[in-house]
């Protein structure tokens, strides 16, 4: 075991984390996940092919990532190469309509949970350095900022800028730092309404915007290349891709487009 690559993927419950945890384990890696939806990492465990790990715990606990990547490390044989700091949520409508809840949940879990798991990544990556990995799901949505999604695009643009930073800091460990900037992924997520005050999901808005939703697949392939490439910023799907390209060349004709289709998500 311990000389069999491993990776810990929180939120792998489902979506994204799952599309990941498969793809790694396809490829012969040792695969750890967290999620607080304990019957969601069971059935990531049942389709993923050999033995796995899983712990139930909350990315907002600093303390439980301790204990979660401790654990995992003396299953995987003491090493972890890959942490994949992956767990998120969405929030949607005018910010003033979200309840304080809502964006301090949002925060927590996307912006905090972040940091903490950086944190109680480190000692175990330096560990498997170089060539070790801190990979980030940031979002498109930390491209430019989302009409309608002020304080998610807030977090993305938040995770972009750990990535960033980190890359500067642990370079001198040898540690990669990643991370993915998809767009709208066809995952549970997309299902739910953006906020309490909405009754439409964000999947009949996302189609509504004449948007594509990209398979959860090629974000975990995506995966695999940041975690063996040189990219700082991957960015996944056409909606990513097109609004790097117009924020960078055309950022006047980015702004009209934001305006014009900033009708916010949940009004």
């Amino acid at each position: 075991m311990a000389d069999r690559k491993a990776i810990f993927i929180t939120g792998g419950g489902s979506g994204i984390g799952r599309a990941i945890a498969e793809y790694f384990a396809g490829r012969s890696w040792f695969v750890g996940i967290g999620d607080i939806d304990a019957g969601g990492m069971a059935g990531t465990q049942a389709a993923i092919a050999g033995d796995s790990f899983a712990k139930r715990f909350d990315v907002r606990d600093r303390a439980a990532w301790d204990e979660a990547l401790d654990a995992f490390s003396a299953a995987a044989g003491g090493r972890i190469d890959v942490v994949a700091n992956n767990a998120g949520i969405p929030l949607g409508g005018s910010l003033a309509d979200n309840t304080t809840d809502e964006i301090e949940r949002c925060l927590d879990i996307n912006l905090k949970g972040v940091l903490f798991g950086a944190q109680a990544a480190l000692p175990h990556l330096r560990k498997t350095a170089p060539g070790s990995c801190l990979l980030n799901t940031a979002s498109a949505a930390g491209i430019y900022g989302t009409g309608g999604a002020s304080v998610y695009s807030a977090t993305k643009f938040g995770v972009r800028a750990i990535t960033e930073a980190l890359d500067a800091e642990w370079a001198e460990f040898g540690i990669e730092v990643r991370d993915l900037m998809p767009g709208f992924i066809d995952t549970p997520l997309i299902d739910r309404t953006p906020n309490q005050g909405s009754n439409e999901s964000i999947r009949s808005r996302v189609i509504e915007g004449g948007l594509e939703i990209t398979p959860p697949l090629e974000v975990a392939q995506a995966a695999w290349d940041a975690v063996h490439g040189q990219r700082l910023h991957t960015l996944v799907g056409k909606t990513a891709r097109r609004a790097a390209f117009a924020s960078r060349w055309m950022p006047g004709k980015m702004r009209k487009m934001a305006r014009q289709s900033s009708r916010p998500l949940g009004n």
